[in-house]
C-alpha cells in the first residue's frame, strides 16, 4: 500500500458521522492526578486494567471511531493476552498514539509555551506503526493574557505544529494537529475568539508552507469559551457562534474534520456545546466531532474507583457519554439524555 493510500485508509476509519475520537493518552503525571480523587494508586497495573476495561466496553464502537494513546499503553495487554492496541483494531477502532515530549517556556516569549519531542520522531513514528498505531497527536498550548501569544508565540507553536505533522504524512501515520488555546483566566469570549483566530491563522499557514496535505489530517482545536474565571458563563449557542465564525474565516474546506478538546469543561457542558454547533450549523464543509479525555472518562472514572467488580458500572458510565457524544455530532442532543439509564 502506498504512503498515500495508508493515509487515506486511515482517514477514513477516523472520520465517521456519529462518531468521535477518545482521548486516552493521560501523561503518568496526568494519570496520578485523574486517580488521587478515586483514591487508586498510579501503577503501572492499574493503568494498565483502567485501560484495558475502557477499550473492551462493548458497543464502544458505535460512537468511537479511533483513541489515542500513551506510549506505554502500546505495550500492554488486556486481560485475555491481547495488546491493547489490536482490542481496538478488531472493534473496527483506529489506534493512535500522542507524541509529543511535554512542554516548556519558549525563550524570547515570557508568558508562552513550547512543546518538545521532535528529535528522532521520524524513528519513533516507525516503532509505533509496527505497535498497531495509525495516526498520532501533538498538542502546542497557548496560554491567554493581555500579552499572550505572543507573535513569537504563534509563530514559534506553529511551525512546531506544521514540522510534526509533515514528518507524520511522509511516514504514513495521519497527524492530529492540537493547537489548545488554555480557558484558564478571566478573558473574554471576545478575546478568546481573537487568539483563536490568530493560533489558527498561523497554523494554516505553517502547514501549507510545510506542504501538509489537508486531506489527510484532523485538526483538534479549543471551542470559543471565556476564561474559566470570567464572571460571565457563555451559553452552548453564544460558544457555537463564536466557534463557528473562527472556523469559517481560518479552516479551509480541504479539512475532513474538525475534532474538538473538551479543555477543562465539564462532560456536560462540553456535549451541549457540540450541540449546538452541530445543530445551529449542519452545513458546514468539515465534520463538527470531538477528541474528549476527561469529559468522556469521568463518569466512568468516578463509578470505576478502582474496584475490579464496578467494572461493568463503569462501561455502561463511558458507553453513555459517548452516545451522548454521538447524538451532539448530529445535533440531537438533549439535557433529558442525560437523566435516561
Amino acid at each position: 500500500m502506498s504512503t498515500f493510500e495508508e493515509l487515506q485508509t486511515t482517514i477514513a476509519g477516523m472520520v465517521q458521522k456519529g462518531k468521535g475520537i477518545l482521548a486516552a493518552d493521560e501523561s503518568l503525571p496526568t494519570m496520578a492526578k485523574r486517580f488521587k480523587p478515586i483514591d487508586v494508586e498510579s501503577t503501572d497495573e492499574n493503568r494498565r486494567a483502567y485501560r484495558a476495561l475502557l477499550f473492551t466496553t462493548p458497543g464502544l464502537s458505535e460512537f468511537i471511531s479511533g483513541v489515542i494513546l500513551f506510549e506505554e499503553t502500546l505495550e500492554q495487554l488486556s486481560d485475555d493476552g491481547t495488546p491493547l492496541p489490536e482490542v481496538l483494531s478488531q472493534q473496527g477502532i483506529v489506534p493512535g498514539i500522542k507524541v509529543d515530549k511535554g512542554k516548556g517556556p519558549l525563550p524570547g516569549a515570557p508568558g508562552d509555551q513550547i512543546t518538545y519531542g521532535l528529535d528522532g520522531l521520524a524513528e519513533r513514528l516507525q516503532g509505533y506503526k509496527q505497535q498497531g498505531a495509525r495516526f498520532a497527536k501533538w498538542r502546542e498550548v497557548y496560554p491567554v493574557t493581555e500579552h499572550n501569544p505572543t507573535e513569537l508565540g504563534l509563530t514559534a507553536n506553529a511551525e512546531m505544529l506544521a514540522r510534526y505533522a509533515a514528518v507524520c504524512q511522509a511516514e504514513g501515520i495521519v497527524p492530529i494537529v492540537e493547537p489548545e488555546v488554555l480557558m484558564d483566566g478571566d478573558h473574554t469570549l471576545q478575546r478568546a475568539a481573537e487568539v483563536i483566530e490568530d493560533v489558527l491563522h498561523e497554523v494554516f499557514h505553517a502547514l501549507h508552507r510545510h506542504g501538509v496535505v489537508l486531506e489527510h489530517m484532523v485538526l483538534k482545536p479549543s471551542m470559543v469559551t471565556p476564561g474559566k474565571e470570567h464572571s460571565a458563563k457563555a451559553t452552548p449557542e453564544q460558544v457555537s457562534e463564536a466557534t463557528v465564525k473562527v472556523l469559517r474565516r481560518t479552516v479551509p474546506a480541504a479539512m475532513p474534520s474538525i475534532n474538538f478538546l473538551s479543555g477543562g469543561q465539564g462532560p456536560e457542558e462540553a456535549t451541549a456545546n457540540l450541540n449546538a454547533m452541530n445543530r445551529m450549523f449542519p452545513d458546514e464543509p468539515w465534520e463538527i466531532s470531538f477528541s474528549y479525555g476527561r469529559a468522556l472518562q469521568q463518569p466512568a472514572l468516578a463509578a470505576w474507583l478502582g474496584k475490579p467488580e464496578n467494572g461493568k458500572v463503569m462501561q455502561q458510565a463511558l458507553l453513555k457519554r459517548a452516545m451522548l457524544n454521538g447524538a451532539a455530532r448530529q445535533g440531537k442532543y438533549t439535557a433529558e439524555m442525560e437523566k435516561a439509564s
